[in-house]
């Protein structure tokens, strides 16, 4: 299976439905301690928006409200694995995107038969405080050669400058979060993205 190129990340349907309008065409929601009304309410505008533009959209973490408003993504985190029901997701016919750090983390997520993984941070982050530093590419080609034909997807770090890099160690989509989120023109950084990305 493969994905578009470019997997931004943002905290609201409000920024998604202004990137979609740009071109992008897998975009995840990650939304961190909102009400449960409110978490609903944005899971639900994002899917409609995305589904309406032909774009993949990726509910992070909120594995029940992703069932239940009919979504077709979802992405866990190591520590979401280890709560959220996998037969359900499964059942309810979700495709799943994992979360990896080390060794460990990547035979876990293997033996889930994940529909791709990302690793990360490859450069360092501002996003969270993590206990893992930054991986370095060297990690994405050793991840590439034992995941196989499952999408990689390079998360931490990632510039416009340092697409290529990722790519060239072996990621299949580059992610993306502050520093689009943070630019001056958040439109033209994913122009830029979507240029290099293409």
């Amino acid at each position: 299976m493969s994905l578009p190129r470019f997997y931004p990340i943002f905290d609201s349907a409000d920024w998604i439905a202004r990137m979609l309008a740009l071109g992008v065409k897998l975009v995840q929601l990650r939304i961190k301690d909102r009400p449960l009304p409110e978490l609903r309410a944005e899971i639900r505008r994002a899917r409609d928006l995305c589904r309406a533009a032909g774009a993949i959209l990726v509910v992070n973490d909120h594995w029940q409200l992703a069932i239940e408003e009919g979504c077709d993504w979802l992405h866990l985190g190591q520590e979401d694995l280890d709560t959220a029901d996998l037969g359900a997701i499964r059942a309810a016919g979700l495709k799943l995107g994992l979360s990896t750090h080390d060794e460990a983390e990547l035979t876990r997520a293997l033996a889930l038969h994940p529909d791709y993984i990302a690793l990360g941070p490859v450069w360092p982050t501002i996003l969270k405080q993590m206990k893992w530093h930054q991986q370095g590419v060297e990690k994405l080609t050793e991840w590439k050669a034992r995941i196989g034909g499952v999408p990689l997807i390079a998360i931490g770090g990632l510039r416009v400058d340092r697409a290529q890099q990722a790519f060239a160690a072996g990621a299949d989509v580059v992610s993306a979060v502050t520093d689009i989120t943070l630019a001056p023109d958040p439109e033209a950084r994913v122009r830029d993205w979507l240029r290099v990305t293409a």
